[in-house]
């Protein structure tokens, strides 16, 4: 089973692509550049609007997901879920084969993008931590919505990136990941978290500061259904992108993300292990590896985030008719630094193509293995649900050249959607004579995390 997981989760490598490493990278810089210049020539007003576009949902569909049994129904879902999660977590053996591994690293990380991409904001309906919060308040005569303090608005997104970190480290850094004990700790703590939060802010703290729900309502932003008012809409996942709006740590939430699946394929490319297994202070300690991969993962993060704020800032902003040099440097920067949160959306749909072109096999098939594994819930050879017989299809991994292919287009399709997305947000933002060239640190930026992310996704 072991083995399973450390192939489901590699890339492939270019061995199993029917092009060389270079004519994909320099065609993908092709795509990306041919993309900008028609935006250029063809987008000078924007076209994408949160407040006025799309259009209501089919009245039967609108009713079903409004009902109150629906939405009941989905809590019990995420109840049901979560109380089987706790059962194996705590009675269940510390083996491999217990389910609660891919249903923590597979079902609830990677599974949660096809889910979001497909239905919108998932977690948020099937949470079971809002429902435990909510069953609290309804015993105390309180509002779920409401808590003891307002949420505080410089906080933003920031504890959400703390927690998507610390599930990152967990997953790709932490030597024990696939031992119980840490995997019910992190868990414990998540969930007692959220409950206090929840308890003390309301359900804005969820919106927030829960990692999960953040992930899916980013996630969401590409599906092709949003709200207004209260009203489900059906809208292009463009205009559905641009409904997201700036707060701090928004930028720390993308740079998270992105920065740990970038580390993710990195840790596994030649020139990364052979650091670890020959350099000096790293084999004279034991320590050592799990201290590179730490710094490593934080420099991954961070890095994107610092690349994505030099390219946004770096544009065109008025400097009130008194130029940048008089204004000094310190004012100049204290103008932009709205910029990268204004433009964090087009990070997502990177995000979201890297995700795929990483996790994919990795899901399909540890998926599959857990599907089998949940009827066993207690390694005693039981079949609780039918599924104790099944067997994994490997039939991506028989195609690989299929399934490279696959990766190599959702990575540049990311891509190009976001500069779309960029370049529709920039035409808003930037004034008119800085409209087009405001962008192009932006798109260097891009450029540098396609050739990059390629370069990962064929080394590994």
């Amino acid at each position: 089973m072991l083995g399973q997981w450390v192939s489901a989760h590699g890339l492939g490598g270019a061995k199993d692509l029917p092009i060389p490493t270079e004519l994909a990278i320099a065609g993908a810089v092709a795509a990306l550049t041919v993309s900008f210049t028609v935006l250029a020539v063809a987008w000078r007003t924007p076209r994408y609007d949160a407040a006025t576009s799309g259009r209501p949902a089919p009245a039967f569909l609108a009713r079903l997901v409004d009902a109150p049994a629906f939405r009941l129904a989905l809590r019990a879902i995420g109840l049901l879920g979560f109380a089987y999660v706790a059962m194996v977590a705590v009675l269940g053996e510390d083996l491999l084969t217990n389910p609660v591994f891919g249903m923590f690293y597979v079902w609830w990380w990677v599974g949660l993008v096809p889910l979001s991409l497909l239905f919108g904001p998932v977690w948020r309906s099937i949470s079971p931590v809002r429902s435990i919060n909510e069953l609290f308040a309804r015993v105390a005569g309180t509002d779920p919505e409401r808590g003891m303090f307002d949420y505080p608005a410089r906080l933003g997104y920031w504890p959400a990136a703390v927690g998507l970190f610390a599930f990152v480290w967990m997953e790709l850094v932490y030597p024990y990941s696939t031992e119980l004990g840490p995997v019910r700790l992190w868990l414990a703590a998540y969930v007692a978290i959220m409950l206090i939060g929840g308890a003390v802010f309301g359900n804005t703290f969820y919106e927030r500061a829960d990692p999960f729900e953040v992930y899916s309502s980013l996630v969401a932003r590409l599906s092709l259904w949003g709200r207004r008012d209260g009203v489900l809409l059906v809208r292009s996942p463009l205009a559905n992108l641009d409904s997201l709006q700036p707060a701090p740590g928004l930028v720390a939430v993308v740079a998270v993300l992105f920065g740990s699946t970038g580390f993710d394929s990195f840790k596994e490319s030649p020139p990364w292990v052979r650091f670890v297994q020959t350099n000096g202070w790293v084999t004279s300690h034991d320590n050592g590896p799990n201290l590179a991969n730490n710094v490593a993962l934080l420099v991954f993060c961070v890095g994107v985030g610092l690349v994505l704020a030099i390219g946004t800032m770096l544009t065109g902003v008025e400097d009130d008719g008194d130029g940048a040099g008089r204004s000094g440097p310190l004012r100049w920067v204290r103008r932009r630094l709205h910029l990268p949160a204004q433009f964090a959306h087009s990070i997502v749909p990177i995000i979201v193509g890297y995700i795929v072109a990483h996790y994919l096999t990795y899901l399909i098939e540890v998926g599959q293995a857990t599907l089998i594994q949940v009827s066993d819930p207690f390694s005693r050879g039981d079949d609780w649900f039918g599924t104790g017989d099944w067997s994994v299809n490997y039939w991506f991994s028989y195609h690989p050249t299929l399934l490279a292919n696959i990766k190599v287009g959702a990575v540049v399709l990311g891509h190009v959607v976001a500069v779309v997305a960029a370049h529709d947000r920039a035409i808003r933002l930037l004034p008119r004579r800085h409209q087009l060239t405001g962008q192009l640190s932006l798109l260097v930026a891009m450029v540098g995390f396609t050739i990059g992310g390629l370069y990962l996704l064929f080394a590994a």
